[in-house]
């Protein structure tokens, strides 16, 4: 492995930041590297593979139906332009340039129009749909969901995720209920979440997962729910979908890797306690370092080790000990969201208790004047 880095003159990264796309996601297994290259290694009928891999899906997760796509991003697009394109196929093939006379506007709560790495915005564009938000920033209400509900309303897309505003907004549940009292689909976004099941259970018409966050397959998508609309959504291959499209070892990957994911056991928030405590208690003994668990903002089953600087007692703004641990021999990602308040968060999933130390020596290094190694 260490030729690729040299060939290529690439930096070794360790990945403090959780599944993060700019680091690659993930590093799946090796039963599901296998299936990748079988994958590669043959030839199939393209969409007897789609429709057979997604039957198979939808009865591991007892769904109506699921298709793989190429990431969580194509699954929002594509799913936008399902509810608004349905078996048109004037509109399948003239979705950008037709003036929509059908309904395409996509009510999402306005706490959830947030940049994930993209705006959510840019991708219900994409699929040919138009954004309303409804609510405030910080309250949305089910009431103030129907509110922003008109003739021209193609569906509600509500975006579960850390980046979203978490209080005072409602929960997938009383979208549903919003979502059947008005007669439109629910489109949940839960690319990183670790439930495969319930936000459908919940009520949602689609939901779409990344392959590769939680559920550590190769770069890919899945969406999921009833089954005219995942059939829609299968349409979009021969529109929006054919440059958003999976290949055959995208899609045998993630259905293996899904059916890893179902079947063995997952690393626990308490496990991950386990793993961090001496990391926590090693940046502890440092002048101006305060280090604690912290659990997942989304309300997930994951810890992480909240780092908080001292700016005024280390004479260092922590967002430049953030650049110099990524710019180092070694790139050491950390979670920087609240960078601008002192505080980094470390990931430790991705991590084992060598990086670990690595990580505590770099920072000790920068905090004695020295550089990261």
């Amino acid at each position: 492995m260490s030729s690729i880095y040299e060939k290529y003159g690439l930096k070794p990264v360790i990945n403090a930041s959780g599944r993060m796309t700019i680091l690659g996601v993930s590093t799946p297994s090796a039963q599901v590297v296998d299936t990748v290259q079988t994958g590669l290694s043959h030839y199939f009928e393209m969409k007897d593979l789609v429709n057979k891999t997604g039957a198979y899906i939808a009865q591991l997760l007892n769904v109506e139906n699921a298709v793989v796509v190429s990431c969580a991003s194509a699954g929002i697009a594509q799913c936008v332009a399902a509810v608004i394109v349905k078996e048109s196929d004037w509109l399948l093939d003239n979705l950008h340039a037709a003036p929509l006379e059908v309904p395409h506007d996509i009510v999402v709560p306005k706490g959830h129009n947030v940049n994930y790495g993209a705006p959510v915005g840019s991708m219900v564009a994409l699929g040919g749909g138009r954004l309303v938000e409804a609510g405030y920033s910080n309250e949305c209400s089910p009431e103030q969901l129907a509110a922003a509900i008109t003739p021209q309303t193609a569906a509600i897309l509500y975006v579960k995720s850390h980046h979203c505003v978490q209080k005072s907004h409602l929960s997938v549940e009383q979208a549903a209920v919003v979502a059947r009292k008005h007669g439109v689909p629910l489109i949940v976004d839960a690319a990183a979440e670790e439930d495969l099941q319930c936000y459908y259970q919940y009520g949602a018409d689609l939901v779409i997962y990344s392959g590769a966050k939680a559920i550590e397959g190769p770069t890919s998508g899945l969406v999921i729910g009833r089954q005219q609309y995942v059939e829609w959504v299968k349409r979009q291959s021969n529109g929006i979908g054919r440059a958003m499209k999976v290949g055959k070892e995208g899609i045998l990957g993630l259905t293996q890797a899904i059916e890893d994911y179902l079947r063995l056991e997952k690393t626990s928030g308490a496990q991950m306690v386990e793993k961090m405590t001496p990391f926590i208690d090693n940046l502890n003994q440092l002048s101006g370092v305060t280090a604690r668990v912290v659990w997942d903002a989304a309300g997930r089953d994951i810890a992480r080790a909240e780092i908080k600087f001292d700016e005024a007692a280390i004479g260092q703004r922590t967002s430049d000990i953030v650049q110099a641990l990524k710019n180092g021999e070694t790139a050491i990602y950390f979670r920087g969201y609240k960078a601008n308040e002192g505080i980094i968060e470390a990931d430790v999933r991705s991590v084992s208790a060598e990086q670990l130390h690595i990580i505590f020596t770099s920072i000790q290094a920068l905090l004695n004047g020295g550089k990261n190694a």
